[in-house]
């Protein structure tokens, strides 16, 4: 006999029926008839109560019914703990958890359920040895959960103690449970065991099949899979779908559409979304318009919900293939809700590619979860369209309005820094990277090391560098020997390079350009020579024109012109645009015309506009007093309609960008600028100083020539910069072109009288001038 009366078992009845149907209402008449006929101090239907308004979501209604219960059993508290559990409640669960007078398997077992779904693995974990220690057996469901958490964490040492359980209660017959093994082997990395596995299941699901089609898959072993699948006696649209998955996410995208027609034409299994997001994803790979215009009116034929995965496919697939216009109407109708980050993305790439950024801006606005990939990704676009301040903006609000930048944020945002050579506003990146405590993160540290270098401060850089220690990587090495180099410091960057092989780091391509570009910069022909022997014999990286380009320009800083001449001759390469760019400047550096009338007409076939190339060869007959051929090849330069270049430089003060053009008059405060000018270049030169006139590459008088050197761009921006900052503050100087000889001399001297560091960075290194020398040692 049943041990309850028959009003409760007819109540409960009752109340079953209602929750079947989701009827809450009549739930809630079934309660209030049950206290008017004083049942309510039957456990039996209170707990039925409790359940019936947990699985409606009714939680305060559960609770409260809890709470007025004068005799609360084990299933009780259970069901009370399972429906804080199961609704993300999870603290809340574990606080009814530690109150409990008794614990069961279900106990347990609800906790670890609420924990998996809130993806607190480590946390279900622990509740799992927990429960082993206190000697409570686990249930199928128990198991099957806790492996589910191990797959998720790969945590592959406590998934085998999980499979030791299994063995020792006898629960590896049961299919989902030697599924759940089969799973947590998979995900965590484990092939060999997985196939031992699922070798010695006598049951199998078709579960258990797809969790190695889909193993393999993941592995990239497409052979293996099709194999298992081509073994299945019976196959569902999982097995199909991991497949056409398998082959789209492992870069076969074409074979993922030929599997796609082989389903329709071999099986009765109908394509779901799932199917379509995958072949939608290869036709995107594949920019394959057509097809994927016809997968677009098979799934309107269907009536699958564009406002999902299958939408966002349809997004990416436009996008990448030439359908803007059709990408952006589907975001419009959908109004953009569900529209995922990697779409997102991809409308953003389409519309950088056109130049247009703000519809962009729009569709990310009306995003309605715009997590931290979404922000990143728009600030990314606004960088790589060259709009800086933008970007700037956009983060600023991220931090008032939007989610925590990640260690992708603050690298983007740091190369926005870099890209102004903005030292002040790197600064405050790096203190966000500190207080969020991604600064130790590579990305972020490799960002900062690049941040500050560029912004001059090499000190800073190497600070960086040495505190990201245990996870330097080849790109962080890389980084700080490139700008070390770019500093005029050869001789370390040389010595990091060492050291990196030294303890086994593998230098790639970009390495070698920083270490030879690093012997350029401070005259180690030979040894720049070895390490470009090193690089290929060694390390078995082929030489590109980069590295090309570093040796031509080691030879000719130099001097050695006809070595560098040669070099070019014997490349198996054809010379482009900078390796004739790198001889030709050399020449002009050197004085050699006749090398560089070679080197001029070789670019100039190249490039028939490039500005650089006219204005060396010019430049070369000037410094050798050729006035005449100089003058012709300017008038040849203007008959062409080829324009020079305008020689700028610039300061950053208060977080204003200040430019200045030689004699430059714009400037609201020229007359003071002038004026300090003045003083300066009268006082360097009764300090020694002597004007180089030969830098002014015209047919003028001495005096004129003069004139024009003390008001080199550079100069008037250091000017400016004095009167604007504190006294021993560093001067910061960007400059669009090579710093000319007369300048590099006095800002020598002028680093000597005002008592400042004053660092310029042309187009090649950083000069840092300090008590009348320059870091470069007159060779640059």
């Amino acid at each position: 006999m049943s041990p309850h009366s028959p009003s409760d078992l007819f109540y409960a009845s009752l109340l079953q029926t209602s929750l079947k149907s989701k009827d809450s209402i009549t739930g809630k008449s079934i309660h209030a008839n049950i206290i008017k006929t004083g049942l309510h101090l039957s456990v039996f239907l209170m707990n039925n109560l409790i359940n019936f308004y947990s699985k409606n979501g009714l939680i305060s209604d559960a609770c409260k019914v809890f709470d007025e219960m004068p005799i609360k059993n084990t299933f009780t508290w259970n069901t009370i703990l399972s429906t804080y559990a199961k609704n993300g409640k999870v603290e809340i669960a574990r606080q009814f958890f530690e109150e409990m007078p008794e614990r069961d398997s279900v106990s347990w077992t609800a906790m670890i359920v609420g924990y998996n779904q809130m993806a607190r693995f480590r946390n279900a974990v622990s509740m799992f040895l927990e429960m082993i220690k206190f000697g409570v057996s686990p249930t199928q469901f128990t198991i099957t959960n806790i492996l589910s958490s191990c797959a998720a964490m790969e945590a592959l040492d406590i998934g085998k103690k999980v499979h030791s359980f299994v063995v020792k209660l006898g629960l590896s017959g049961y299919i989902p449970v030697a599924n759940s093994v089969l799973n947590m082997y998979g995900k965590s990395g484990d092939a060999e065991t997985a196939k031992v596995v699922f070798g010695t299941m006598k049951l199998k699901s078709i579960s258990s099949w797809n969790a190695m089609i889909s193993l393999y898959t993941q592995s990239g072993r497409l052979d293996l899979a099709l194999a298992q699948f081509e073994q299945m006696e019976e196959r569902d649209a999982i097995s199909w779908n991991s497949m056409i998955a398998g082959y789209n996410q492992n870069g076969s995208d074409f074979e993922a559409l030929l599997f796609f027609l082989k389903m329709l034409a071999e099986s009765s299994v109908k394509p779901d979304r799932f199917t379509f997001t995958s072949v939608l994803s290869a036709c995107a790979n594949l920019e394959m318009l057509k097809p994927g215009m016809q997968l677009h009116a098979e799934t309107i034929k269907i009536g699958l919900d564009s406002d999902g995965p299958v939408g966002n496919a349809l997004i990416l697939m436009y996008s990448k293939s030439g359908g803007l216009d059709i990408a952006q109407k589907i975001v419009e109708r959908s109004l953009t809700t569900n529209l995922n980050v990697v779409s997102f993305t991809c409308l953003l790439d389409g519309y950088v590619k056109l130049g247009d950024i703000n519809p962009a801006r729009k569709i990310f606005d009306s995003l309605k979860d715009r997590d931290v990939v979404a922000w990143t990704a728009m600030i990314v676009g606004y960088f790589q369209n060259g709009l800086n301040n933008d970007a700037i903006e956009l983060f600023r609000s991220m931090l008032t309005v939007g989610p925590k930048p990640n260690n992708y944020t603050l690298a983007a945002m740091l190369s926005v820094s870099s890209s102004l050579a903005s030292i002040d506003h790197g600064k405050q990146i790096h203190g966000v990277a500190i207080r969020s405590g991604e600064e130790s993160s590579v990305s972020v540290g490799n960002s900062l090391v690049t941040m500050y270098a560029k912004g001059g401060s090499i000190q800073n850089s190497r600070r960086v560098f040495d505190h990201v220690s245990w996870n330097k990587d080849t790109v962080s090495w890389t980084s700080m020997i490139i700008s070390l180099a770019q500093h005029g410091l050869g001789e370390e960057a040389i010595e990091l390079f060492e050291k990196m092989l030294s303890i086994g780091i593998k230098p790639d391509h970009i390495t070698y350009v920083g270490v030879i570009s690093a012997c350029t910069h401070a005259g180690f022909v030979e040894q720049g020579q070895n390490y470009f022997s090193l690089m290929q014999n060694v390390h078995k990286i082929k030489p590109t024109h980069s590295h090309y380009s570093c040796m031509i320009d080691l030879f000719g800083r130099a001097g050695l012109l006809q070595q560098a001449h040669n070099f070019i001759e014997k490349m198996p390469v054809e010379p482009d645009v900078i390796a004739w760019g790198s001889l030709l400047s050399s020449c002009k550096v050197h004085k050699n015309v006749e090398l560089a009338k070679i080197a001029a007409e070789r670019l100039l076939l190249i490039d028939p506009e490039n500005s650089g190339a006219y204005s060396a060869l010019a430049n070369a007959y000037s410094a050798c007093g050729k006035w005449d051929d100089a003058a012709r090849i300017r008038r040849l330069m203007k008959d062409r309609g080829v324009k020079k270049d305008q020689g700028s430089s610039w300061i950053q003060i208060k977080n204003k960008v200040h430019v200045f053009s030689a004699e430059d008059g714009s400037h609201p405060q020229k007359d003071v600028i002038y004026i300090t000018m003045a003083k300066l270049w009268k006082e360097i030169k009764k300090r020694g100083f002597v004007p180089d006139t030969d830098a002014v590459l015209h047919d003028l008088d001495e005096e004129v020539k003069d004139q024009i050197l003390s008001r080199h761009s550079e100069k008037l921006a250091i000017a400016f910069g004095l009167i604007s900052t504190p006294e021993n503050t560093t001067l910061r100087i960007m400059k669009n072109l090579r710093v000319c000889n007369d300048c590099h001399s006095a800002i020598k001297f002028i680093s000597k009288v005002v008592g400042r560091e004053i660092v310029v960075r042309d187009t090649t290194r950083f000069h840092h001038f300090k008590d009348g020398s320059c870091s470069c040692g007159d060779y640059w």
